[in-house]
């Protein structure tokens, strides 16, 4: 079958895009797959493959939405004009905006390709990290509660509120953002400001939530079953950009060391989240697991990462699914939907 795989993309999330995509690439091409790596930032003015995967993940995140002079005007270009007639599928490996946002998803629907994850309203819904939670509290799912921000706050305001909420540490994020960009924990009031002004490049809302201490784990979800939950141990501070994308710096206990009746009531919360959104096809849940087994969800990833420290893979390969069979299923269920 034909596979036309869009990754890179303008997101912040862009080298994160491209270390995907190109493990993509192999994988599917080790299963007989024909591959066209495309990215839609360049419209018909496609690199080679081998200049496009001359990239490298910086260590640190990026300090603002504008990290390259490519444009997401092209994206129309590349889904009429470039993008064959004759795929079977699109695997879409964009990560954050215009790639996991239902944005391009939408594009491929006039164009009526399948394509692999989420379908417009269910990756619109869950790259919001506002009106996820909004679902999640509404349908009975336990989220950590949580100030919403807008561009011309008022510092003493909300200062007072968060002292009222839930104190400190506390987590300050852009709503609409991917791999922690953007994001903070604070520990004091008088860290507030600075993180708001960091937060506020990446979107003009922000949620300040709080701070839930014990376990950082996350469910897979791959078709409509939950994969072995994954526990999260950063060997340094928290689970923040550097600790994700750099080799070694993060400890992954998969399964995680949960009884049995709490690891599948954790799994079941996540199907529940998972399908809520109107999520589809695979994705991942992120979750705080405090000290009396309370699990918080967090937030929800329609095109989770697929780099060499990424998570799905990981839970995948504790059930005997290689990177290879898992990049398979993930197309054939595209083409399923």
């Amino acid at each position: 079958m034909k596979i036309a795989l869009l990754c890179g993309g303008v997101s912040p999330e862009r080298d994160i895009s491209l270390a995907s995509g190109k493990n993509v690439a192999q994988a599917l091409r080790s299963k007989d797959y024909e591959v066209y790596v495309i990215d839609p930032a360049y419209g018909v003015n496609q690199p080679s493959e081998d200049n496009l995967f001359t990239f490298s993940i910086k260590s640190e995140a990026p300090k603002s939405v504008n990290r390259n002079p490519l444009s997401q005007r092209a994206y129309i270009e590349t889904v009429n004009n470039v993008i064959p007639d004759d795929v079977s599928a699109v695997f879409i490996a964009l990560h954050g905006t215009w790639g996991e946002d239902g944005k391009i998803q939408a594009l491929l629907d006039y164009r009526g390709l399948p394509y692999t994850g989420s379908g417009v309203l269910g990756s619109a819904l869950a790259m919001d990290k506002l009106i996820s939670k909004r679902i999640f509290t509404g349908c009975g799912i336990l989220t950590p509660p949580w100030i919403t921000v807008y561009k011309n706050y008022d510092l003493e305001v909300i200062k007072n509120e968060i002292d009222r909420q839930f104190g400190y540490p506390a987590v300050v994020k852009p709503i609409n953002q991917g791999s922690t960009v953007g994001m903070a924990i604070i520990q004091k009031e008088n860290q507030l400001d600075e993180a708001l002004t960091v937060a506020l490049r990446f979107s003009d809302t922000i949620i300040i939530e709080m701070y839930v201490p014990g376990k950082e784990i996350t469910v897979s979800v791959l078709g409509n079953e939950p994969l072995p939950i994954i526990e999260i141990r950063p060997k340094h501070g928290y689970y923040d950009y550097r600790s994700k994308y750099t080799a070694g710096m993060t400890d992954y206990i998969v399964p995680a060391p949960l009884d049995e009746v709490l690891s599948n009531n954790i799994q079941d919360i996540a199907i529940k989240a998972f399908r809520v959104l109107g999520c589809q096809g695979f994705g991942r849940m992120d979750f705080r697991l405090n000290n009396a087994d309370e699990a918080y969800c967090l937030e929800a990833n329609t095109i989770p990462g697929l780099t060499n420290t990424s998570l799905v893979p990981k839970a995948a390969r504790a059930v005997g699914i290689e990177f290879e069979d898992l990049c398979d299923r993930i197309v054939r269920y595209a083409i399923e939907k």
